[in-house]
């Protein structure tokens, strides 16, 4: 059995970051008062349980916030209608909105603003749909698929831009987009992709190394969107794709003769442990080889939001100029007993 592991895979600088945000604001306040998360920081069952271990209380609805508490917004976004209502509450609101969310909602209110109706491609009960066109509810129109466009309200053909959801699928929004330009010749593209570098270089990776494999499992929980994705894109290009949360949901039957070549990736909110973890398995019980895959290098990093530094200098800490970078994982043979890593399969340029 061969194991290959994709590279880019796992966490992006977003998510790192979300999630440094809130071990750090956990920090900050010790046992003096809980910390609150709107919302899932990220979408991944482990990374969620690891930091309710640590007293992090996560709520969907602010009203269960005491007032005057610190509230920390998850990577996802929120809607202007949330910051007001965290106003109204007197609560310390730390943002940890993804700066590639951010962007998305920036355009949007920047398009309002110049007279435009906004067609946002992605999934209506996301929440960072629901944030985004929350910048602009009275000119913001969601489009799930094709078939949306015949019911689309449209004012000014002229006077149309469309916008993406940063975790879709690259081909899903392909297809729309496609379909959007020859139902509205004039409509106006956004300046640069609004789906981000993590999901567009994982999907990639999964793209170009799916079609030498049996199988493909990505690692990440049911309600990651771009986990799910790398399922569809592995799908689209005749490989079969799974989704697991981790070495738990692993099923023999997927590779029932064991000498399969297995692509092994993850989704952006998911840990390397998990990764790891599942790596172990193979080889103890299935003797199986590792190989690595690269297809790109991420050097992405971010600061810490502004909200926060505030909120440590207020405590007497000095945050410093920190940043927020995701390195390589690293995967060595020593990990997985001995000639486990059998070669590099190096993907650039292919």
């Amino acid at each position: 059995m061969r194991i290959v592991l994709a590279n880019p895979r796992g966490f992006c600088a977003g998510v790192r970051m979300a999630i440094d945000v809130v071990e750090q604001v956990v920090d900050v306040l010790g046992d003096r008062e809980p910390v609150y998360v709107y919302h899932e920081i990220v979408h991944n069952r482990h990374v969620v349980e690891r930091l309710k271990a640590k007293g992090v209380r996560f709520v969907d609805d602010l009203a269960e916030v005491p007032e005057g508490s610190v509230v920390v917004f998850s990577a996802h976004g929120v809607s202007p209608a949330i910051r007001r209502q965290a106003e109204a509450r007197h609560l310390t609101a730390i943002d940890a909105t993804c700066p590639l969310v951010t962007k998305v909602h920036s355009r949007a209110i920047r398009y309002a603003r110049q007279g435009y109706q906004i067609l946002l491609i992605g999934h209506r009960d996301h929440q960072e749909i629901i944030g985004t066109s929350g910048e602009a509810p009275e000119q913001t129109q969601v489009v799930e698929s094709p078939a949306d466009i015949p019911h689309l309200r449209i004012d000014d053909p002229d006077k149309l831009v469309y916008l993406t959801q940063t975790t879709l699928s690259t081909d899903d929004a392909g297809v729309i987009i496609a379909a959007l330009k020859a139902a509205f010749p004039n409509i106006k593209e956004p300046p640069d992709e609004d789906i981000c570098y993590a999901t567009t270089n994982r999907q990639h990776a999964v793209r170009q190394i799916a079609p030498h494999c049996d199988l493909v499992i990505v690692v990440g929980s049911r309600n990651s969107s771009n986990s799910v994705r790398l399922v569809e894109i592995a799908e689209n290009v005749g490989t079969r794709g799974v989704r697991i949360d981790d070495v738990t949901e692993l099923d023999p039957a997927w590779y029932p003769k064991g000498d399969e070549t297995i692509l092994l990736t993850a989704g952006a909110s998911a840990p390397e442990d998990l990764v790891s973890a599942i790596c172990r398995h193979f080889v103890e019980q299935h003797g199986a080889t590792l190989h690595l895959a690269d297809v790109f290098e991420e050097s992405v990093e971010f600061g810490l939001p502004l909200s926060l530094k505030k909120l440590m200098l207020a405590n007497g800490i000095d945050p410093g100029d920190r940043k927020v970078k995701v390195e390589p994982p690293v995967v060595t043979a020593g990990e997985y007993g001995a000639n486990a890593v059998a070669l590099t399969i190096s993907a650039k340029g292919a």
